[in-house]
């Protein structure tokens, strides 16, 4: 008897049915504290209010409850990729669930698009266009710095369960690289996650298709005004287009129905604009004037010291490219044995 097998398999990872040794489940105690872990044969989960033995999940539907050693009820869930985007190893600071659901939307990110992005930074956002595009697109990350384009790859791994065919991270300056890797007029869109996106105007207006879109994140107000003044000077976009997002939750129980007293205000800033046809002239809006140059003095209060961006030591980042690396081998041995199980046995 032998098994036939396949080089290499892309098989989505399962988020659905009962638990199985190698899921990630998200356990939900009294108090509505969350905690993640990685389900193993003979494992235990210890927290200072009792045990839960991991077999006693394995083999549950999702949405299950299991009572810990001391009685106490968990909820077992699946985590999604909201949940594992909040919760993963980080090198560079995560764009919100909550912006990249706008990103996916003013973007107009669609299944087939070829997607441009840059930074990659933890990876979070690279998730999110990944199930936007879908097998049939492809999305190019962009990133200056290795520790980070390496745990990206990691987390990536780890929610998917294998190495998508379809991404490719590129570790260097967007304007050096974009001209090796894509032709003019070959791109759907573009999303700049970057200190400084204006200075990549020039180059991802060349790799748009005319109608394209790009897309820029930007963290504070005078990043917001030049990345604007940016495109317009290029004259190869269309009137940009801001917006923040604010999402505030409610307290509903019963007629107590109120506001949360927190909310998730302020993150970033979105612009957006789409490339102009080639040798098109935009008619010009009637605008107030307003002051467009920009001095020396202007340009250093962007730079990263005076925006008080702070650097993430190299024994946090070993730290957290430690742990990305374990959930991703975790991932794909259970991705792997998948494959084994689901191929058919020729005698």
């Amino acid at each position: 008897m032998t098994t036939s097998r396949p080089e290499h398999i892309d098989t989505p990872r399962t988020f659905s049915g009962p638990f199985r040794e190698g899921d990630r489940v998200q356990l939900t105690g009294p108090k509505n504290r969350r905690n993640t872990v990685t389900l193993g044969s003979g494992k235990e989960f210890h927290s200072h209010r009792g045990v839960i033995k991991h077999d006693d999940i394995i083999g549950l539907p999702d949405g299950s409850v299991v009572a810990n050693s001391a009685g106490e009820e968990y909820l077992a869930l699946r985590p999604l990729l909201t949940d594992f985007a909040m919760s993963m190893p980080r090198g560079a600071a995560i764009i919100y669930p909550k912006d990249s659901a706008q990103i996916i939307t003013q973007a107009d990110i669609f299944p087939g698009a070829t997607v441009i992005e840059a930074g990659v930074g933890s990876g979070a956002l690279s998730l999110w266009l990944l199930r936007a595009i879908g097998p049939s697109g492809r999305l190019a990350s962009f990133e200056r710095r290795d520790e980070f384009a390496d745990i990206a790859r990691e987390n990536i791994a780890t929610f998917l369960g294998y190495d998508p065919d379809n991404w490719s991270v590129t570790v260097g300056d967007l304007q050096d690289e974009l001209h090796a890797t894509f032709t003019d007029g070959s791109v759907d869109r573009v999303v700049l996650d970057m200190l400084a996106p204006w200075e990549c105007v020039d180059e991802t207006a060349r790799v748009l298709k005319p109608g394209g879109v790009i897309l820029c994140y930007v963290a504070t107000a005078t990043q917001l005004s030049r990345v604007a003044e940016g495109l317009r000077a290029s004259g190869k976009f269309t009137n940009p287009d801001s917006s923040e997002t604010m999402v505030r939750g409610w307290h509903v129980e019963g007629l107590a129905v109120r506001p949360d007293h927190r909310m998730i205000a302020h993150t970033g800033f979105l612009i957006t604009a789409r490339r102009l046809a080639p040798d098109t002239i935009l008619p010009e809006l009637k605008r107030r004037p307003s002051k467009s140059d920009f001095s020396e003095e202007d340009v250093e209060a962007w730079t990263p010291g005076a925006l008080g961006v702070r650097d993430k030591s190299v024994k946090s980042l070993r730290k957290q490219l430690r742990q990305a690396q374990a959930g991703a081998q975790q991932s794909r041995a259970l991705r792997n044995r998948d494959n084994d199980d689901s191929l058919p046995t020729v005698h």
